[in-house]
């Protein structure tokens, strides 16, 4: 049940042009037709603005996004996907049907716990030399599990034939692949399910090439 409330400020995103979680939030806010306001937050420059103490008293874990919407900031994609879902009118993210929500549940979980904080920004600079041998380890790791997976519960997107909060999580994570060059060949149902995806305006206006904070030289 949605909740009826006046919503006179919009959300503040604080985040990074090329953070998966990031892209996560604005797939779902332009998913919902959310308008909002951004503030970058540049990762790189000057050794991470996220280490700032002006963000680390936003967010103490010091990771994109933060978002301030409805008097609080939340800082978990997953968690803002869900609550702007809860409470806001316009696509659902998450299927009514319980079977079909387990399984965008579970999808979301393994992208967003089991592969992406492996090879984000932070791990990676631990790394160094070795960083792209690790990615694409742990990229091919879950895409190995996710693919079967996919199998099973897609349509014409991750679960069926709705769009949901799992395809928001599948998206940025394939542009990862992709970064770090995994063979998508060997993941045909991930590489058609993206392919979908990316013809859809949601997916092409929170791109990470086409973003207020997009280096105009980005690779």
């Amino acid at each position: 049940m949605k909740l009826s409330l006046v919503y006179l400020a919009k959300p503040v995103l604080h985040g990074y042009f090329r953070s998966s979680c990031s892209w996560r939030v604005r797939i779902a806010f332009a998913l919902k037709g959310i308008d909002y306001d951004l503030v970058p937050v540049n990762l790189i420059k000057d050794g991470g603005h996220q280490k700032s103490q002006q963000f680390k008293t936003l967010n103490p874990m010091q990771q994109v996004p933060a978002v301030e919407i409805d008097g609080m900031v939340l800082s978990q994609s997953l968690a803002v996907i869900q609550y702007i879902d809860e409470t806001r009118p316009g696509h659902p993210l998450l299927p009514a049907d319980p079977k079909k929500r387990a399984q965008v549940r579970m999808i979301s979980d393994l992208i967003a716990s089991g592969i992406q904080p492996l090879q984000n920004l932070y791990v990676i600079q631990k790394i160094g030399a070795e960083k792209v041998q690790w990615s694409q380890h742990f990229i091919n790791r879950g895409f190995q599990a996710l693919e079967p997976i996919l199998k099973e519960t897609a349509g014409k997107y991750c679960v069926g034939d709705e769009i949901s909060m799992a395809d928001i999580c599948l998206v940025p994570q394939v542009y990862n692949a992709e970064r770090f060059k995994v063979d998508l060949d060997q993941y045909p149902t991930i590489k058609r399910l993206n392919q979908a995806l990316l013809d859809i305006e949601a997916f092409k206006v929170s791109h990470p090439s086409c973003q207020p904070d997009t280096p105009v030289d980005l690779d």
